[in-house]
C-alpha cells in the first residue's frame, strides 16, 4: 500500500473516531483496575484488553510515520502522541512499577484528536507570554504582602506569619477563599485595622489578577479562532482562483476546438 493512500486511511474521520472511542474506553478500563474487587474477577481481562489496545496506539504511530516519514516529528501534537505511547512501552515492573500508573496519560490524546480539546489548549500556549507576566505580577503582590505580614503580624501569630516562607502559604490559602476568615478574624482581635491588609490582599490577588488572567485567556481563543477563520477563507479563496483558472483553460480549449471546426467548415 502506498503511502498516500496510508495517510488518507490514518486521517479519514471513521479512523480518528474509533481512536478516540479506544481513547476512551482505555481510561474507563485503567480507572476500573484501581479497584481491588475488580482485578480480582476481571484482573486478567483488563490486562489482556490494556495490551491490546495499546498495540492498536502502536501500529497507529508506525502508520503514521510510514506515511508522513520525518515530517510527522514537525507537528508538535504527533510528538505528544509519539511520547504518550513511547511512555506506555517502557517495562513497569521493579523500580519502574511506578510508570504502570502513567498509563492514564493515553487518556490525554482525547486534546489532540478532539478538535474542540485541541483548541482550547493552543489557545492557552498562545497565551502563555502574556500569562507568563500575569505570575509575576502575582508573585510581586505575595511577596510585598507577605513581608508586610511578616512584620506586622509574625510575633504574635508565627504559625501563619512568622517567616516569609509561611506568610506565602497563609496568603496563599486566602487567596482560595480557604478559611481566610478565621485567620483574619483572629488577627483583627489584635489588629483592628488588618481588616485593610487582607481585604486588599484578596482584591489584588483573587479577583483582579484572575479576571486579567480570564480575560487574556479568552481574548487569545478569540485572535485564534479569527486566525483559524482566515486561514480557512484563504483556502477557499486559493481554491476558487484555481478552479477559475481551469474554466479559463477549458473555455479557451472550447474557443481553439469551435475555430477549427469553422475553419474545417469554410475549407468544404
Amino acid at each position: 500500500m502506498s503511502r498516500e493512500k496510508i495517510k488518507q486511511f490514518v486521517d479519514k474521520d471513521s479512523f480518528q473516531k474509533f481512536i478516540i472511542t479506544l481513547i476512551i474506553f482505555n481510561s474507563i478500563t485503567i480507572g476500573l483496575e484501581t479497584s481491588s474487587a475488580i482485578m480480582t474477577s476481571l484482573g486478567n481481562m483488563l490486562l489482556l484488553i490494556d495490551k491490546i489496545i495499546l498495540a492498536i496506539f502502536v501500529i497507529e504511530i508506525l502508520l503514521k510515520l510510514y506515511a508522513y516519514g520525518f515530517s510527522f516529528f514537525k507537528n508538535g501534537w504527533n510528538i505528544f502522541d509519539f511520547s504518550i505511547v513511547t511512555i506506555a512501552l517502557l517495562p513497569a515492573s521493579g523500580a519502574l512499577a511506578i510508570l504502570r500508573s502513567l498509563r492514564i496519560f493515553r487518556s490525554l490524546r482525547l486534546i489532540k484528536n478532539v478538535p474542540r480539546l485541541r483548541f482550547i489548549v493552543e489557545s492557552l500556549f498562545h497565551s502563555l507570554p502574556s500569562l507568563v507576566w500575569i505570575f509575576v505580577l502575582l508573585a510581586l503582590v505575595f511577596y510585598v504582602f507577605s513581608v508586610i505580614g511578616t512584620k506586622l503580624f509574625g510575633t504574635d501569630y508565627p504559625h501563619w506569619f512568622g517567616n516569609l516562607g509561611a506568610s506565602m502559604f497563609s496568603l496563599f490559602q486566602i487567596m482560595t477563599l480557604e478559611g481566610w476568615a478565621e485567620i483574619s478574624r483572629e488577627i483583627m482581635e489584635k489588629y483592628p485595622l488588618a481588616n485593610i491588609y487582607f481585604i486588599l490582599f484578596i482584591l489584588l490577588a483573587s479577583y483582579t489578577t484572575l479576571n486579567i488572567f480570564i480575560a487574556i485567556v479568552v481574548n487569545t481563543m478569540a485572535e485564534v479562532q479569527q486566525k483559524v477563520g482566515m486561514e480557512g477563507v484563504e483556502k477557499m479563496e486559493t481554491i476558487i482562483q484555481d478552479e477559475n483558472e481551469e474554466l479559463k483553460k477549458d473555455i479557451r480549449s472550447i474557443k481553439e476546438q469551435i475555430i477549427k471546426l469553422e475553419e474545417k467548415i469554410t475549407k468544404k
